[in-house]
């Protein structure tokens, strides 16, 4: 049995995002769900930022599709934009929509980049969204 995508209005809490909060997104296509955009730049009071943007975020949000090129590569790019507590959170298309990523790729990819998968949740219909983090130093 699958979990039921979050309700409306509650997808951008559960994501951490809050008002005031700087949210970039990358990998925008016409297959990218409206609703999400439009519930997280109402959550935070701003539109979206892009790519092009100098600022440091609060978070990145990612559109990812199997055939979008090197996760690695994609995930090492969204941390230069963020502070050093800010998730990446990575949209993909569910199991059995076109350019789904495996779970598997999506975790050695995270390694990879020196990041740690927090959670995965539901975030419509035909998109989940993963939290990843970067890992925390050793050192005491």
């Amino acid at each position: 049995m699958s979990t039921p995508p979050v309700g409306p209005g509650q997808l951008a809490s559960r994501m951490g995002i809050q008002s005031g909060h700087l949210v970039l997104e990358r990998g925008l296509g016409s297959d990218c769900d409206e609703a999400i955009r439009s519930e997280i730049s109402t959550a935070t009071g701003s539109a979206l930022l892009d790519e092009d943007s100098q600022e440091v975020v609060d978070a990145v949000i990612t559109w990812w599709r199997e055939d979008d090129g090197d996760l690695i590569d994609e995930l090492v790019d969204c941390l230069t934009y963020l502070t050093e507590v800010g998730p990446i959170w990575l949209l993909t298309p569910k199991v059995s929509r076109p350019g789904h990523v495996e779970p598997s790729d999506i975790q050695d990819a995270a390694q990879t980049a020196g990041l740690s998968l927090t959670s995965t949740i539901p975030a419509s219909k035909d998109w989940t969204a993963t939290r990843l983090v970067a890992r925390k130093s050793g050192r005491k």
